[in-house]
Formats: C-alpha cells, structure tokens, sequence
C-alpha cells in the first residue's frame, strides 16, 4: 500500500511571521546576511560564505556571466546554465575570473580600417562611449587606438570615414601596464582628468579597462564576494551525463562551485557523479546537489558527500513537473522537513550540509520565510530574469516591457540532461513553458529593495543574522480570508498609471 502524508503540503503564501521582541539594536543597518554555501565540519569556516541568501539559477534565460559578475558584486553567485557546449560555458567562467574587481574587459572593439557607421552602430547596440580599436577588432588584440564621442561628429563627419582618420592613437594614450593595482589606476585617472584607462600587457596588446565610473561603483559595493586573487567568486551548472569531461574543463577556467542540476536529486546518477568529484577531487572541488522535498532525499545526497542540497520539484513559475508528471511537493513543506533533517544529521556527524530553497518564490516576503523556515540560501530564476543583467531580449509587447523567460524542459530549451533517468537523450515531452516577465531595470536597485524588506522582518522578529532569526522566527498558518485580508481591501484604489512618466 502507498505512503500517504498526514498533512498537506503548503506553500509560503500559506504562512505569515508573527513579530517577536525588539531590541534597540535590531535596525535593519545592522543586520548581516551572510550565509554559507559549502558545508562544513563544527567548529571550522565553510570554505565558501556569501555575503547575501540569493544565488540566481541554472537556466539558460537567466545565468550567463553578465549575472554572474552582477550578483557577486551584491555578495550572491550565479551558477551558470550547462545546456550548452563544454567550450561555451568554460568561455562564460573565464570570462568572469577576467573581470577583476574595477578591471574591465573590452566588449567593444573594432578594427582601423572600419569606419564611423561601425562606431554608430556599436555604440547604440551596446551602448557604451570608450571603443577599443585594436589590429583584429578583439578584446584582446594589440591596441592602435581608441574612439570616444570626442573624436567625432556625426553632424559633420562622412559615416564611411575610417577610424584611423578620427582615432585617439596609440601614442597619444595614457594607460596603465599590466599587473598595476585599482587604488594605482584611479589615480592615474584622476591625475589624467580621464573617464577611461586601457590596461595594456608588455605586447602592446589590451588587457582591460579601468572606468572611472566603475571603480566608483567597486567602491560602492562593500558585499562583493571575491576569491584569494581578487577575482568575482562564479558558480556553474553540470549534469550527471558528460560530467567527467565538462568539470575537469570547469575547474580548469577557475570555477569556484559546481552544482549538478537536475529535477530529481533523490538518484543514483547524482551519487556516482559526486563520487567520482571527490575521487579525482577530494574536497577541493565544492559541488552542490539536488533537487530533493523530503528528509530522505537530503540524507541521501548529504551522505554522498554533497556540499550543499537543493530543495524544491515542480514549484518555480515556468515549471509544470506537477502538471505533467503528478510529482512534487509544497515548497513551505519541503523546506521545513529538510532543514529539521539537515539539522538533525549536524548533530549527529558535526557536519553541516547548507541547504537552499529553489522555487515557489512569488513576493519579496517569501524570501524573508523560505530563510525563516530554515533555508541557508535561495536559488532564483523568474525574479532575476526581469533585470538589465539577464542573457534575454527586452521586448515591447502592447506598450509594456518585458524579457523573455523561458525553463530548462521547455522545447526552446531542450535540456534533456536536466529531466533524463537515463536512456534516450531525447525530451519527450516539456517540463517547462516559454514566457515573457515583466522587465525591472537593474540588478543592483531591486536586490538592495528586496534585501531591505528581507532586513526589517527580521528585525521585527528581533533578529540581526539569518541563524537568530531561524531561532528566533514564530510562524502561523492563515486561512484564505486571513491571505485576502493582508492585502488592499475595501477601498477604491487610485489610478496613478496617468501619472507615471515613461
């Protein structure tokens, strides 16, 4: 006879925090979120901590380097989507282990021989003012040049005139060599009265970019998580098919965790995948696992050896695994039977194997109770997928913008790996929809927004660090009168979409 659960399983919009005591000291200026993400024995540091709960998701339409540089400027990882080519991802890693904090690679960058329509048209398609010119037009090619709005004017200057005739070149520059440090680069630029500094190497050829504005913004982010060389800490996805040639290549580009992505994370596949990471490894390579909504699936992957276990099937906004499959769990449910096991197995081995809630994440709010009923982390994808910072096209549809945002076993996708119990590499049918999300602008402003309101909860529970709070944190059920109750009610709401600028 089948298992059946006494109790339902619920969501996060099911519950609500009730306030506990505060203190005087709980402003949310105060509070600090950092979070392991590797597991750890009692007593020691995990290997890796974050400075922020949020870590973005293994999915083509949200997690490319872009993201990755982005979110470890907050303090949180990106793990970078695995559907494609083993080259494709190692280039993404590299390319986020070469952008030193303040140190910028050229992603604009044309030939001599091209002309001032080239420049117009880079310029609006990518939107920046400094263009490196360099013998090939590569990011990485000997530098002859450079081209700034000052150079030219489009008023009075043919479109088909070459960049070498209007050029700032290469002898009139002032760069800095190789190997100098941030504080080093500012000040030649403040010294200089200079926007821009092209950092070159003993070849002559452009290494990066040093803005003014960018060290600013260096300056500005005290939450960026950096490894031992100054480089952005940058997470990346693997499955359980070709892993033995796509992590060596990972490791190898300087990835700093792994996780194996997957809808079900309660296999054999995953064991035998982290098996041989820590044969060929031992505990250098960090490597998360998952997905798993009950106490027995984390147990199984923590004893595997997983640095950290992914919790949630069937909950995120592009995901019909429940739809089609009739499999899956209330991630409310799930998170809080895990955490009670992840804490039960510390006490039992002195082990502490981190835990993240991946899906069902709808409001701001449920951040806030998703860490309160014991996540270490949160894994996003539809809330990342709004911003400026994310791999997909912003889209005017009936006067509203918005991104594409589509899932992993959707058919755009195609990641078999994902969803594959082994046999034919082939999607039969999609776990996934394709859609579009309401745009949101920067990273930056919505994380620091929804951190803020993550912050104040807390507060209002009386605590200052995310393991106080899961101490600390009362919450009750409430009926569906009690949902409807907490928003607006009764009350005839303004119009104020005449009043907005656009």
């Amino acid at each position: 006879m089948a298992f059946y659960f006494a109790e339902p399983s619920r969501t996060f919009n099911e519950y609500l925090l009730v306030p506990g005591f505060s203190s005087k000291e709980c402003r949310v200026e105060q509070v600090s979120l950092k979070t392991p993400i590797t597991k750890f024995k009692k007593g020691e540091e995990p290997a890796i901590t974050m400075n922020i709960p949020l870590v973005s998701a293994v999915m083509q339409a949200v997690s490319d380097d872009k993201m990755a540089v982005a979110l470890a400027k907050e303090g949180g990882i990106s793990f970078i989507f695995g559907s494609q080519t083993i080259e494709n991802q190692v280039a993404m890693v590299k390319r986020v282990k070469a952008y030193k904090a303040g140190f910028v690679v050229s992603d604009s960058n044309l030939r001599p021989d091209q002309t001032l329509a080239d420049v117009i048209e880079l310029k609006a398609r990518k939107g920046h003012g400094t263009i490196a010119i360099t013998e090939d037009g590569t990011a990485a090619g000997k530098i002859v040049g450079i081209v700034t709005s000052r150079d030219y004017r489009i008023s009075r200057m043919d479109p088909s005139t070459p960049i070498r005739e209007f050029m700032t070149p290469f002898d009139k520059l002032i760069y800095g060599k190789a190997g100098i440090t941030l504080s080093e680069a500012n000040d030649i630029l403040w010294n200089n009265k200079l926007n821009a500094l092209p950092i070159i190497d003993e070849n002559q050829r452009l290494t990066h970019f040093v803005f003014r504005k960018d060290y600013d913004t260096h300056k500005s982010n005290p939450n960026e998580i950096l490894d031992e060389h100054k480089r952005y800490i940058v997470g990346a996805g693997v499955n359980t098919r070709d892993y033995m040639e796509r992590i060596p290549a990972l490791v190898e580009a300087g990835v700093d965790v792994l996780c194996i992505d997957s809808s079900e994370g309660y296999s054999e596949w995953q064991s035998d995948t982290i098996a041989w990471v820590r044969e060929k490894y031992g505990d250098t390579v960090k490597i998360g696992a998952g997905n798993v909504v009950d106490g027995e699936g984390f147990r199984f992957l923590a004893d595997a050896g997983a640095d950290f276990v992914k919790i949630g099937i069937g909950g995120g906004s592009i995901c019909i695994t429940r739809e089609q499959k009739g499999i899956g769990r209330g991630q409310a449910t799930a998170v809080i039977e895990v955490a009670a096991e992840r804490d039960k197995y510390f006490e039992e081995t002195g082990i502490y194997v981190p835990i993240c809630s991946d899906g069902g994440i709808v409001y701001d709010h449920h951040m806030t109770l998703a860490l309160a009923m014991g996540a270490d982390f949160i894994m996003l994808g539809r809330y990342f997928a709004r911003f400026d910072e994310s791999p997909t096209n912003k889209l005017n549809i009936n006067g509203s913008y918005v991104k594409e945002y589509w899932g992993e076993g959707s058919n755009r996708a195609r990641n078999w790996q994902r969803y594959d119990l082994g046999g034919d590499p082939r999607m039969k049918f999609e776990e996934g929809v394709d859609s579009y999300v309401p745009y949101a602008g920067s990273l930056h402003d919505n994380v620091n927004l929804s951190l803020t309101k993550v912050k104040s909860t807390m507060c209002n529970c009386g605590a200052l660090s995310i393991k106080e709070f899961q101490q600390k944190a009362k919450l009750t059920l409430v009926s569906a009168t009690s949902i409807v109750e907490g928003g607006a009610h009764d009350v005839i709401l303004k119009d104020t979409s005449n009043n907005v600028i656009k």
